[in-house]
């Protein structure tokens, strides 16, 4: 079910992109998960969440990318959305059974589906903020944490929704509330990357760990310090999709000063000088690649 406008619902939330500046993979646990250190951050453009009150749950969709969404909240690949509305009604109702009442969600999906920017996990984050709000919820941040997390190791960090570091399989956050705000453009070539694949495809599970630096006060020390870090998952990724390093290529053709992957793709970022510089980048490869899903804006942080 589809619908357009969700500006008349009682509250929205922003789903923001959120962007792996460097991911490194230094270990794998026993249970399989691997072991991730990350330097995180997020735009100020992304998915969009409606919530209100209803007569019975209902879930509608609109947005570019709508039409490949999941509908239903199954165990395996369904939607986040609806997930993480059933894990917090299911919190809240062990201690008051007529909480968390009916809700109308909406998802405006402007975001590209499996493409190494967080989609799902932000409108995950979105969703359990929003309702707590819409509920009146009163929930302790360690437990809106663990659901977060039962969820997926992403969502814990879009719930920061700020620069982080994020350690382990993602759970482990320290947030960084000095990282400056940078002009950005993200290109996606609109193919999809399989997460599990690109990880199986990894040659090496133990990399050096990334080292942050220590007293890096503008955004000229930070991008210093990014350029020395890297993503282990970008040369798997492009061993499936080629096309990876041809949206690379284009971006520092254009003239980013610092290009990459984000998480396991197939979204590749350009960091820029200036927001003007970002929006010409987007426009030219816009009208060079039709195909290509290209966006000019801003990361947060300081200085936004």
């Amino acid at each position: 079910m589809s619908e357009g406008d969700i500006a008349g619902f009682a509250l929205t939330r922003v789903a923001p992109a959120k962007i792996n500046l460097a991911l490194h993979v230094v270990g794998q646990r026993a249970d399989g998960h691997h072991l991730l250190e990350s330097l995180v951050t997020f735009a100020d453009r992304g998915d969009r969440v409606g919530f209100s009150p209803a007569d019975a749950d209902r879930f509608t969709v609109s947005g570019p990318f709508s039409t490949e969404l999941p509908m239903d909240a199954g165990v395996q690949g369904g939607n986040l959305v609806l997930k993480a509305r059933d894990l917090l009604r299911h919190e809240l109702r062990t201690l008051n059974p007529r909480a968390a009442g009916p809700v109308h969600l909406h998802l405006e999906k402007n975001l590209p589906l499996a493409s190494g920017i967080g989609g799902g996990s932000a409108d995950a984050a979105a969703t359990l903020l929003g309702l707590v709000d819409l509920w009146d919820a009163r929930i302790e941040p360690s437990r809106l944490g663990a659901i977060a997390l039962r969820l997926g190791a992403d969502v814990p960090m879009c719930l920061a929704g700020m620069p982080l570091l994020a350690k382990g399989i993602g759970e482990d956050i320290a947030p960084l509330e000095d990282f400056p705000a940078l002009p950005i453009v993200l290109v996606n070539p609109l193919v999809a990357v399989s997460t599990p694949v690109v990880f199986r495809t990894l040659a090496n599970k133990t990399n050096p760990a990334l080292v942050a630096p220590v007293h890096a006060d503008s955004a000229a020390e930070w991008m210093s310090a990014i350029a020395t870090m890297r993503n282990d998952l970008q040369p798997p990724a492009e061993g499936l999709e080629p096309v990876i390093g041809e949206v690379c290529q284009a971006l520092t053709q254009a003239g980013s000063a610092l290009t990459r992957m984000s998480g396991s793709g197939a979204t590749c970022f350009g960091l820029f000088d200036s927001d003007a510089a970002a929006a010409a980048t987007a426009r030219a490869l816009s009208d060079a690649h039709p195909g290509w899903y290209v966006l000019a804006c801003r990361t947060v942080g300081r200085g936004k």
